[in-house]
């Protein structure tokens, strides 16, 4: 039970994380383009679940397209 919980509790967070190759087919750059930009602190900000694995909220990617499109 308590399990189900958590999953219910975590399950809308997951489900709005994108991928690198996500982010960067939307954005129409290259996975390594994004990768260098978020080696110098540049694109849209990124959430570690692992060491190797960074995935992007929805709503910070579109917050990040927003404020360099002004």
């Amino acid at each position: 039970m308590m399990e189900q919980q958590m999953q219910d509790q975590t399950t809308p967070m997951l489900e709005r994380l994108l991928t690198t190759a996500e982010v960067a087919e939307a954005l129409q750059i290259s996975p390594s383009t994004l990768c260098r930009w978020r080696q110098v602190g540049h694109g849209p900000r990124v959430t570690w679940l692992t060491p190797f694995s960074p995935r992007y909220q929805r709503e910070d990617v579109a917050a990040w397209v927003k404020r360099s499109a002004a």
